[in-house]
Formats: structure tokens, C-alpha cells, sequence
């Protein structure tokens, strides 16, 4: 899509197809501690599909018997998330990339009076520089794209990104070609859980699997 690379991990078996089908059920979705432990669970796997796409430097260690050549990435990674359904996806991510830096981003919807319109407001930002790294932005649920668009904007404030991974859990359609649209095709990568078809009046991922939010850390007023 717009010269943009989107892998969705609903196309290739693998356990994030099980981690998923978890996440949608409804039977399922009363513990939020399994809810958050697979999001979880899905980060540390898109983490490590990712890690195959970093660059990589030879380090040479000291082990008990000799001098043993190593490798270790030399990407220096940022990784963003927008609070505050991305905690437990970011924490999966983070288990992997564990020398990170880590930036957050508040991004929420804001209804206006009548009907299912709403506006995306920003409203808190805490990063490091991300000026010449990789820049993995991470939220469970891209349903319009649009907070994904302004959480990176917002970071731009800090730099420019040498590559961009963009990861959620699910996507869709619609999300997937603004992102596309909407990041520099020459730097940028989608990853996707699963990519449903539509969204429905109130702007949720259909059939989508409700509010990731509310599921993982409970309802809010």
C-alpha cells in the first residue's frame, strides 16, 4: 500500500493466530490478566519478527575459555506507545528489546456533543530524541489511524526517525491504508495482529474485539 511493506500475522499460522482468537472471546475476556498477558505475548513475537529487520555490529566477548565473536543490533530503538490500552502490548515489546528508550504518548478520543464524531487530542508526551533511530510505535487497537498519525507527530517534535515500525494487535482496513497514506513509504513498516474488514458508527474495529482499554485494566467513567 503506497509503497508502504503491512504484514498481518493473520495470513501465516503462528501462535499469535491462538493469542487472538483468546483476545476476541468473550468467555475469555473476564480475566483481565490473561487479556493483558497475551497482548503481552503477541509484542514479544512481533518484537522478535522485527529484530530480524535491524541492522546488526559484530561484538567481540570475553567467555570462561576464549574470545568469542558476537552480534548484537546496532539500531538504536525508541520504542512509543499511546497510553493507555498500549501498556501491556508496550511491556511485550520491551521484554525483548530490553535496552530500549521508551517515549508515551496520551492520545483520546474527545466526542463532540451530538452523534459519533469525535476529535483526537494529545495531550501528553514524554520521549527521548528519536532523531536518527528506529522508532517502534506500538497501540493494540488502530481503528481510524488517525491517534497513531498525531502520536507520531507529536514525536517528530524530538527528531526524525531513520526507520519506522508501526505495530498493533488489531487493525483495521481503513486504519491500515491512512497509516499508509499518512507515514513516509521510505522508512516505514506495518505490522498487524489481524486486519478486520470495517469499523463500525462509533469508529470500533468490527468485528474487532471491544474496548482493549476497558478489558485490560477496567472500565472507565
Amino acid at each position: 500500500m503506497n509503497g508502504i511493506e503491512v504484514i498481518n500475522f493473520d495470513e501465516t499460522p503462528s501462535l499469535v493466530n491462538r493469542y487472538m482468537m483468546e483476545l476476541r472471546d468473550t468467555r475469555i475476556q473476564h480475566d483481565p490478566l490473561r487479556f493483558r498477558t497475551n497482548l503481552d505475548r503477541i509484542g514479544e513475537i512481533m518484537a522478535y519478527e522485527i529484530s530480524k529487520r535491524l541492522d546488526y555490529k559484530e561484538t567481540e566477548v570475553e567467555t570462561p575459555l576464549a574470545k568469542a565473536i558476537c552480534r548484537e543490533p546496532a539500531d538504536k530503538i525508541v520504542l512509543g506507545t499511546i497510553l493507555r490500552a498500549g501498556l501491556p502490548f508496550h511491556h511485550g515489546f520491551l521484554n525483548f528489546f530490553d535496552r530500549a528508550e521508551n517515549a508515551f504518548v496520551s492520545a483520546y478520543r474527545k466526542y463532540k456533543e451530538k452523534g459519533d464524531s469525535f476529535d483526537v487530542l494529545v495531550e501528553y508526551l514524554a520521549s527521548p530524541s528519536i532523531e536518527g533511530k528506529t522508532l517502534i510505535l506500538v497501540d493494540p487497537m488502530l481503528a481510524t489511524g488517525s491517534s497513531m498519525e498525531l502520536a507520531y507527530r507529536a514525536l517528530l517534535s524530538k527528531g526524525m526517525p531513520a526507520k519506522i515500525h508501526v505495530a498493533s494487535v488489531i487493525a483495521s482496513r481503513q486504519s491500515v491504508e491512512y497509516v499508509c497514506q499518512h507515514f513516509p513509504a521510505d522508512r516505514t513498516t506495518v505490522w498487524c495482529g489481524a486486519i478486520d474488514p470495517e469499523i463500525n458508527s462509533h469508529s470500533y474495529i468490527v468485528p474487532g474485539l471491544g474496548d482493549a482499554g476497558d478489558l485490560a485494566y477496567g472500565e472507565k467513567e
